[in-house]
């Protein structure tokens, strides 16, 4: 029996699913340590503004325990936010044979580090990516300073091709990175005949005023700067004034933009505004749409896991060159379109020709696409480095 500690700040439910299947391996044991204790049932997201309690389990089939975090300021958003001064002797207690850790740059997650380097395997879990990277000295320094991090890695688990040369710049070596995709429960928003999203989606659609013909694009996300919900708005209503069929824009989210974003469109005859939907939703959200739109210019749009969800409905996507899964997922007119961040033309020119049918071409094949992306990777990925950890014990 491997032991494997994982350790993360709170329950997610792009995590959960696949910390179940982990934990149902012959010859594994599985603990997640949770270090954001107050966030049990409750996570204060300080983008949307609000407390969000998901609407999908997110404890149950494994073992986990939430640590105390005394933490005066707690919360993931800055270093001394998880302070869990038990978080090591704990550890110690479940005596594991590799540690996971999701980040490094929490006060608790370094200490752990130290602690263990040398004496457990120390695994890595992250997303990061160089694609909004400056040639400046702070940048030098940042660098300095990561790849000291990064040397008390053991294992580090990439999600796609940014994120593996961002730990290759950091100083870990190709023998060290183990290909782990970023996936979403591709099932959960996969129709089904009991769940008839598209029926469903459909009802939603006439609900909000949609003609069967209507060509909608989406935008579901924060409202927040670097997903630039306003970039968008302002390329789609340029591209509308060539169409001979209008597009149509639904915003869904909330966050620190919305005000002004609701006082300068919300009224004008093509764009509708949808308030933050929880998971349970999300299957006929994506669907109210034709395509989803993610025009993020970053920083932080490591991955973009909306266009996971969006491809698994049979939603093509339109991304910037600043999202980090454009590379691994979006294949330009094949299940989606790339455009430059800071080039509005491009976008413009993208909405211009879009098309129904050939969306629907383009969906089909993003639903075939993003099957590759699923929790099955991850869970053996994992499994094997344990297995082959047990081998280089034995010998």
């Amino acid at each position: 029996m491997r032991r494997l500690a994982i350790i993360t700040t709170h329950p997610i439910q792009y995590n959960a699913p696949w910390f179940r299947m982990l934990a149902t391996q012959d010859g594994i044991q599985l603990k997640v340590f949770y270090t954001w204790s107050q966030a049990e049932t409750t996570v204060e997201d300080r983008t949307f503004g609000k407390q969000i309690t998901w609407d999908i389990p997110l404890l149950e089939g494994y073992d986990y325990e939430f640590v105390e975090n005394v933490s005066k300021n707690p919360g993931s958003h800055h270093f001394f936010g998880i302070d869990c001064p038990s978080l090591i002797s704990k550890l110690e207690s479940f005596k594991p044979d590799a540690i996971l850790l999701f980040g490094w740059n929490f006060k608790s997650y370094l200490k752990t580090m130290r602690h263990f380097k040398g004496k457990v395997p120390i695994w890595f879990r992250g997303d990061s990516t160089l694609l909004d990277e400056k040639s400046d000295l702070k940048t030098f320094l940042r660098r300095i300073v990561l790849k000291r991090t990064y040397s008390k890695v053991d294992k580090a688990f990439y999600v796609g091709e940014a994120n593996k040369n961002y730990f290759l710049k950091h100083g870990l070596r190709p023998k060290q990175l183990v290909y782990t995709p970023h996936a979403i429960d591709n099932q959960r928003f996969a129709e089904s005949n009991q769940l008839n999203y598209e029926d469903k989606a459909k009802q939603w659609r006439n609900e909000l005023g949609y003609r069967e013909e209507d060509l909608v694009v989406l935008f579901a996300g924060k409202f927040e700067n670097k997903k630039q919900p306003d970039f968008l708005i302002e390329a789609f209503v340029k591209a509308n004034i060539d169409r001979d069929q209008p597009l149509h824009l639904l915003m869904v989210g909330s966050g620190p933009l919305e005000t002004d974003l609701k006082e300068h469109y919300e009224g004008q005859k093509y764009i509708k505004f949808l308030p933050f939907q929880n998971q349970s939703q999300m299957p006929m959200v994506y669907r109210l749409g034709n395509i989803l739109c993610l025009p993020s210019k970053g920083p932080g749009e490591t991955w973009g896991l909306a266009v996971n969800e969006a491809m698994a409905c049979r939603r093509p996507a339109i991304v910037s060159n600043k999202v980090g899964c454009a590379e691994d997922l979006v294949k330009e007119g094949r299940n989606g379109y790339t455009f430059s961040y800071d080039a509005p033309d491009e976008l413009i020119e993208i909405l211009k020709k879009l098309s129904i049918p050939e969306l629907e071409k383009l969906g089909a094949q993003a639903f075939s696409d993003i099957q590759a992306y699923n929790f099955d990777a991850i869970v053996t990925s994992i499994t094997e480095e344990l297995v082959n950890l047990k081998a280089k014990k034995s010998s």
